[in-house]
C-alpha cells in the first residue's frame, strides 16, 4: 500500500506556533504567575490539536501520531521519576533537619553582599563535580533558597544565580548527560567538545560573575543582624540543629559523583532524610502525628506521609512556616503535567513533520558559517520553547544541521557548542519546557520571574553567536588522507 503523504508548507509549520505564542501570552495576561499551574496546559494541548488536524491533512495516520505522542512522552519518563524522587527528597530533608541546618549555617557564613556571586559559584562547583544541574538545584538550590529569605534577599534573583552556576557546571562537567548528548550527535569527541565550548561558556560565566558581584553591593534588601539573630533561634527552636544532619547532602552528592544515575541517587538521598529524621527530630515527628499514636505508628506514618505530601508547619511563625514547609511528591504533579502537555505538543510537531520543515526554511537562508551557527542556536531555542525537551532541542537540530556543517568543511565541535549553547542553557528559560518546569517545582519561583536574572543562559548563546560571526574559534575540517586514499583521521584547524 503506498502512503499518499504531502509535504507540509511552511505556512502549516508556522500555525500551530502562532497560534501557541498567542495562547500563552494570553495565559500569562489572564493568569499571571499562575499561568504554568493549568493555562499553559491547556494552550498547549489545544495547539496539540491544532498540529494534529494539520498531519491528518498531510496524510499522516492517525495511529502514527498517538505512536510519535506515545514515544515523545516515554522519553520524559526518565524526568518524571526523578521530579517525584526530588518531592520525597526534599519532603525528608525539611523533616530531617538536612535542610533547615543547610539554611541554619548558611545564614552564618554567607555574607549578604556576596550572596549572589556564592550562589553562582558555589552552584557551578557542585555541577562541574557532579554533571547535573538537576541534583544540585535539588540539594543545594534549595538550601540557597531558604538562606535568600532569611537573608532578606531577592527570590527571582537568587534562583538565576543558582540556575546560572548550575547550568555553568553542568555544561562544562564529562559527567553530565547533554554534554555527553551533544557531541555524539555531532560527530566529536567529548573533551575536544568541552575544550571547544570554553570559548563561549568562559566568557559568559565571567561576566555573570561580575554582574552578581555588582547587584550584591548595590542590593538595597539586606537584613540587619538582629533578624538574621531571630532567624536563627527560631530555627534552633524548631529542629535539632547539628553538621551530621548533612550527611543525606553528602551521601546524594556522593552517588552522583560516583556516576549513579540521579533518580536512584535522589531516592537514596531521600530515604537517608528519612532515617535521619528518625534517628535525630523525634519531637518534631511527634508533635506532627495524629494523637494516639505509638512512637513507632507515629514515625512510621508521619514519614511516609511526608514523602508524598511534603512538610507543613504550622508554627506561628509565617517566616519559618514559609521557609520550612513543602515537599513531597505531590508537589511535583503539576510539573507532570505540564510536561506531558509540552511533550504531546513537541511530539506531534517532529511526527508529522512541521519542526523538520521549519529547520529546513532555516537552512536555505544561511548563506555564510556565521549565519550557519547562529540560525543553529536559534533553533535550538526554538526547540525548547515548541517541544519543551532540552534532548529534543539538541537531538533534532544536531541531525538536521550536521550533513550541511560537513558539506561546509566546519568541524563538528562547532556543531556540537552550537547545540549547547542554544539547547542546554536555555532550556530552563521556559516555563513549560521539562527544565523550566522543573527548575519552578524546586525553586519555588516562575520561569517568568527567574528568567531575567539568568545571566549565564542569557549569554552564552549570545557571546556563541558573536564568535559565530567574527570567526573566533571556528574550525574548519581537514581531512588526511593515508597512501591509498583511505580517511585516516579528522584534523581540526582555526579559521582565523
Amino acid at each position: 500500500m503506498i502512503e499518499n503523504k504531502q509535504k507540509p508548507t511552511l505556512l502549516d509549520a508556522l500555525f500551530p506556533i502562532a497560534i501557541l505564542v498567542c495562547l500563552l501570552v494570553l495565559a500569562v495576561y489572564f493568569f499571571g504567575d499562575d499561568s504554568s499551574s493549568g493555562p499553559n496546559q491547556i494552550a498547549l494541548m489545544l495547539c496539540a490539536g491544532v498540529a494534529c488536524l494539520i498531519g491528518l491533512k498531510n496524510g499522516n495516520k492517525r495511529h502514527e501520531i498517538e505512536a510519535g505522542i506515545t514515544k515523545g512522552i516515554s522519553l520524559t519518563l526518565g524526568a518524571i521519576l526523578i521530579l517525584l524522587a526530588v518531592g520525597s527528597l526534599i519532603g525528608t530533608w525539611l523533616l530531617a533537619g538536612t535542610v533547615p541546618t543547610m539554611i541554619y549555617f548558611g545564614l552564618q557564613i554567607l555574607a549578604p553582599e556576596y550572596f549572589y556571586v556564592s550562589c553562582c559559584v558555589l552552584c557551578a562547583l557542585v555541577a562541574l563535580c557532579i554533571g547535573s544541574s538537576w541534583t544540585v538545584a535539588a540539594t543545594i538550590g534549595v538550601a540557597l533558597m531558604g538562606v535568600s529569605s532569611g537573608l532578606d534577599a531577592s527570590g527571582p534573583m537568587t534562583a538565576g544565580a543558582i540556575i546560572s552556576g548550575a547550568y555553568f557546571g553542568d555544561k562544562l562537567s564529562p559527567l553530565s548527560d547533554t554534554t555527553n548528548l551533544a557531541p555524539a550527535i555531532a560527530g566529536t569527541e567529548l573533551f575536544i567538545h568541552i575544550k571547544n565550548m570554553l570559548w563561549s561558556t568562559v566568557p559568559s560565566f565571567a561576566i555573570t560573575l561580575i554582574i552578581f558581584f555588582f547587584l550584591g553591593l548595590n542590593s538595597a534588601a539586606q537584613s540587619s543582624n538582629t533578624q538574621i539573630d531571630q532567624l536563627l533561634l527560631s530555627l534552633e527552636s524548631e529542629f535539632f540543629i547539628a553538621w551530621y544532619l548533612l550527611l543525606p547532602l553528602v551521601i546524594t552528592l556522593f552517588l552522583a559523583v560516583k556516576k549513579m544515575p540521579a533518580f536512584p541517587a535522589i531516592g537514596i538521598g531521600a530515604i537517608a532524610g528519612a532515617v535521619w529524621a528518625v534517628l535525630f527530630q523525634q519531637d518534631l515527628i511527634i508533635s506532627y502525628a495524629n494523637d494516639g499514636l505509638t512512637t513507632v505508628e507515629a514515625n512510621i506514618m508521619v514519614v511516609w506521609q511526608v514523602m508524598y505530601s511534603g512538610v507543613s508547619l504550622d508554627t506561628g511563625n509565617k517566616v519559618i512556616d514559609d521557609l520550612l514547609s513543602g515537599g513531597g511528591m505531590g508537589s511535583m504533579l503539576n510539573t507532570i503535567w505540564l510536561i506531558i502537555s509540552a511533550m504531546t505538543f513537541g511530539s506531534i510537531m517532529e511526527k508529522v513533520g512541521l519542526l523538520k520543515r521549519v529547520v529546513e526554511s532555516l537552512i536555505g537562508v544561511t548563506n555564510s558559517v556565521g549565519s550557519l551557527i547562529s540560525t543553529t542556536i536559534i533553533t535550538a531555542f526554538g526547540t525548547n520553547c515548541v517541544a519543551g525537551d532540552q534532548y529534543i532541542a539538541i537531538v533534532m537540530p544536531g541531525r538536521m544541521f550536521k550533513d550541511e556543517y560537513k558539506r561546509r568543511e566546519l568541524a563538528p565541535e562547532n556543531l556540537s557548542r552550537a547545540l549547547e549553547d542554544g539547547g542546554t542553557v536555555t532550556s530552563p528559560l521556559i516555563p513549560w519546557n521539562t527544565c523550566g518546569a522543573y527548575m519552578q517545582s524546586v525553586l519555588l519561583i516562575n520561569p517568568l520571574e527567574y528568567a531575567v536574572f539568568c545571566f549565564f543562559n542569557w549569554l552564552s548563546p549570545i557571546i556563541g553567536i558573536i564568535c559565530a560571526f567574527t570567526g573566533f574559534k571556528v574550525k574548519a575540517l581537514l581531512v588526511k588522507k593515508q597512501n591509498d586514499g583511505a580517511v585516516l583521521s579528522d584534523s581540526l584547524v582555526n579559521t582565523n
